[in-house]
């Protein structure tokens, strides 16, 4: 196994997620199989119990891992399918060494950091990227592992310590280090400072680790100055400094890659020019360059609970820009805080207010995504029934679609107080329940969780000929409470029609509100498995609707793209 070690130094969020996807494109590319492993420093056992706001969105993988959103950049830029194990905490590293402590597995030494941690995350990588995640048999050719924070975290020491003698075990051929960092340039004295990276390299030096490649990020390309600067106070040939400069779109970022040939300097490194063929970025290429050349645009309306970061709904961000590239459009997406739809918010901040609903009705679509609590659930039920009223398409999903349920119950079936047990558990008519399965004293990984199939009950709905007229779907979840199976038929007299069942019929997945131009309603995340070039159905249907075109596609449906 051949490893590329991602590393980012001088501060976080430089990008370090979407430089190891991207090597690995530029990899892939040339024919080789890779595999991928993210490791998060935290305490956490995974990122199932953190708040969007903290970490950005929850991605959710098919063996119902709860995991880093950088896995789910793997996923579109590899299209790959990984495990929970592909993503390392040291919650997982420590419950791991504890466990077998307790079983006497270590024949009682006094239990340490080194070499035991340390040995619990080498054997981890080991046996983790031996494992197939691309639908073929036997491990991949390359690893590409990214090491989450900043060079110097004091909880990523027993990593770095790790990955140190890994190296040592592994061999120079057969070990790789990219270090991702800043090259800022000062407003008053306009000039590519590198003192940051010298830094961060030799502090990286000092744990035993030298980097091979250095992957500078900046706005505006490297001069010439600046990386033979580089080059010479951080002991790096110039032509393994790459940089990874601002773009239009981050789909250029593999194709920056290929023109700095780092993947010659990179299979060079790791000895695999014999085996690897120029790269193939032809089709990554065009849709780079679709995206910079759309002039015709979207509007969608996000109405949610954690618009204040973006990254909260980076998979659904990303899902909506693949059906619209489908659709030759770009995506313009209003973001409306759900809270400032409400009657509330008319009181306290009624500029906001107005701002809000002028946003929405402005809009050709309306999405409301997933989420956890009642923050904002007043104004999600407002914008549903705007967009049932108004007949503008709307896509609910988990959260989203039982909003649209409990407000059809309030508005249309006149049941005033029907509401989900989450908001109240009181209510006289639950349209919505916690699920039997589930606990209600521990958070983590106790929902009903990845990837469940989800059966058509016609062939004739909107849904399943977005699916290609598919008997069923196999989507992930992500959720505690679902649509109370004894309301259906009431629910169903008011127009709603639960099209999507899972195998036992009792769960309902799929809602479709008839006499609508497109009000559908998901209880899984069609998000996570959308891909560049191979749209998420129901948010193609979706974009489709919002622009009139969705009667012609239904008639002439070209395997999810125009």
């Amino acid at each position: 196994m051949k490893y590329v070690l991602v590393t980012g130094g001088v501060v976080s969020g430089l990008g370090k997620g979407v430089t190891a996807s991207s090597i690995g494109v530029v990899l892939k590319a040339c024919g080789l199989r890779v595999t991928s492993i993210k490791i998060d420093p935290y305490l956490n056992t995974d990122a199932g119990t953190m708040s969007p706001f903290e970490h950005g969105e929850v991605f959710v993988l098919d063996d119902g891992g709860e995991v880093d959103l950088d896995l789910g950049n793997y996923e579109r830029f590899l299209d790959l399918r990984l495990t929970r194990d592909n993503n390392i905490t040291t919650g997982k590293i420590y419950q791991s060494v504890l466990e077998k402590e307790r079983r006497g597995d270590y024949l009682g030494k006094t239990v340490q950091v080194v070499p035991h941690v340390t040995d619990a995350i080498k054997n981890w990588i080991e046996s983790v990227s031996a494992i197939p995640v691309d639908g073929k048999e036997g491990p991949a050719d390359v690893c590409v592992i990214e090491l989450g924070g900043t060079v110097g975290d004091i909880e990523s020491m027993p990593f770095i310590e790790a990955l140190r003698q890994l190296f040592f075990t592994v061999g120079q051929n057969n070990f790789c280090l990219i270090h991702v960092s800043l090259i800022p340039v000062l407003g008053v004295v306009g000039e590519q400072k590198t003192k940051p990276t010298q830094h961060s390299v030799r502090e990286l030096r000092a744990l035993g680790l030298t980097p091979h490649f250095l992957a500078c990020r900046s706005a505006q390309p490297l001069l010439e100055s600046t990386r033979q600067k580089l080059s010479q106070f951080c002991h790096v040939p110039v032509g393994n400094i790459l940089n990874i400069h601002d773009v239009p779109n981050i789909w250029h970022i593999p194709l920056l890659l290929r023109n700095q040939n780092a993947h010659d300097a990179v299979l060079r490194h790791l000895d695999l020019l014999s085996v690897a063929s120029p790269p193939n970025l032809h089709e990554w290429t065009n849709r780079a360059e679709i995206f910079d050349n759309l002039s015709n645009s979207v509007r969608i309306a996000m109405v949610g609970k954690y618009v204040g970061m973006a990254d909260s709904y980076l998979s659904v961000v990303k899902a909506l820009l693949h059906a619209c590239i489908a659709c030759s459009l770009k995506p313009e997406i209003d973001w409306i805080a759900a809270t400032d739809l409400e009657d509330d918010s008319a009181i306290s901040a009624p500029e906001t207010h107005e701002i809000a609903w002028r946003t929405l009705r402005n809009a050709s679509c309306i999405l409301v995504p997933g989420g956890f609590g009642d923050r904002g659930v007043k104004g999600m039920i407002l914008a549903a029934k705007y967009a049932r009223e108004n007949r503008v398409p709307y896509l609910g999903i988990c959260l989203g679609m039982q909003i649209s349920v409990i407000e059809v119950a309030r508005n249309v079936l006149g049941l005033e107080r029907a509401n989900s047990t989450e908001f109240d558990d009181q209510t006289p008519n639950p349209v919505v329940i916690f699920m039997p399965e589930g606990s209600k004293t521990h958070m983590g990984s106790t929902m009903r969780l990845g990837s469940r199939r989800t059966l058509f009950q016609t062939s004739d709905c909107l849904t399943a000929k977005l699916y290609h007229s598919s008997e069923y779907v196999d989507e992930r979840h992500r959720h505690r409470y679902e649509v109370n199976p004894d309301m259906v038929s009431i629910l169903e007299e008011s127009g709603l029609k639960f099209v999507g069942k899972d195998e036992t019929g009792k769960r309902m997945e799929i809602v479709e509100l008839a006499d609508h131009p497109f009000y559908v309603g998901v209880q899984f995340h069609p998000e996570f498995k959308s891909r560049p070039g191979r749209p998420s159905p129901p948010f193609l249907g979706f974009i489709l609707a919002a622009i009139g075109q969705l009667g012609p596609y239904l008639q002439n449906p070209q395997n999810g793209s125009l």
